[in-house]
């Protein structure tokens, strides 16, 4: 009877073990527990700690609270001008209502990377679709992202997911048509450059011409104040003179002055000796002193 007093106990102490242990619930900080109830959603544990569930009548599953990243496949699209470029780009994204994610996914995170390939996708195809290939090669600094994720927009509100980033590792032409293309954008941006430099050289012909005229102006200004202040010059040396000539105390002085200036001229070279007749000008001042 003992023995089998100490069998019951063993076992009752057991089924509360097992019981107790079935009726923890531990959220990790980095997920969401979901306590279901007969298969239905009973409510959902988003802070970490640990709580109480019914045993053997509530389960619970976890779902991911973590930034998830997805990696799209490589895939071909056409832009407006008909030209197929390869997309290869990846998602950043996570559960922003996990009742709704379990409600519409299953909880299967495969079930969301499958739909997130297909809205992703078919947004990137319409974007690039409405954009030429140039603009789709200028606009890899950030506005072909913005473009998709604004054409996505809510989309997947319905399903509890935030997309939180669209970036594109790759998107580049094909293998067969890469250098043609290349080598006609570079032929596009040597004709502008070709249009730069012409518009650059005229504008500098402009300018070497307006600066000429300012010169040729200036030059001008300049030979005519020159030519006024010589003619003032003149006229006042002219005047001296006239005033030096209509002094008879100076006349004297100003003729012998000259006579000397006109003989020291006609000294030159070696030979000093000068004939003069005696009624030259030169000769009379040494038959007046």
């Amino acid at each position: 009877m003992k023995i089998a007093k100490r069998i019951v106990l063993v076992i009752v102490l057991l089924v509360l073990v097992v019981t107790g242990a079935s009726s923890i619930v531990i959220t990790r900080e980095n997920e969401y527990s979901l306590v279901r109830q007969f298969g239905k959603i009973d409510h959902v544990m988003s802070e970490a700690g640990v709580s109480f569930k019914i045993p053997f009548i509530q389960s619970v599953d976890t779902l991911p609270k973590q930034i998830l990243l997805y990696d799209l496949p490589a895939s071909d699209v056409i832009t407006s001008d008909k030209k197929t470029m390869i997309c290869d780009s990846y998602i950043l994204w996570y559960i922003a209502d996990p009742q709704k994610f379990a409600q519409t996914l299953n909880s299967s995170i495969t079930n969301a990377e499958s739909r997130l390939d297909a809205i992703v996708y078919n947004s990137t195809k319409n974007i690039i679709s409405s954009t030429s290939q140039d603009d789709v090669i200028s606009g890899r600094n950030g506005e072909l992202s913005e473009a998709i994720m604004a054409n996505i927009g809510n989309s997947l509100d319905q399903y509890g997911i935030q997309l939180l980033s669209f970036e594109t590792k790759k998107l580049d032409l094909p293998g067969d048509n890469k250098a043609a293309v290349y080598e006609r954008m570079i032929s596009e941006r040597d004709n502008i450059a070709a249009t730069y430099t012409a518009e650059g050289s005229s504008e500098a012909q402009i300018i070497r011409n307006t600066t000429d005229k300012e010169v040729t102006v200036l030059l001008s200004e300049a030979e005519k104040e020159a030519a006024i202040l010589i003619a003032e010059g003149e006229a006042e040396y002219m005047r001296i003179l006239s005033e030096a000539y209509n002094d008879e105390s100076k006349q004297e002085f100003y003729s012998f002055v000259r006579s000397l200036d006109a003989l020291k001229a006609s000294l030159k070279g070696n030979n000093k000796t000068v004939i003069l007749s005696p009624d030259s000008p030169i000769a009379q001042i040494f038959y007046t002193r």
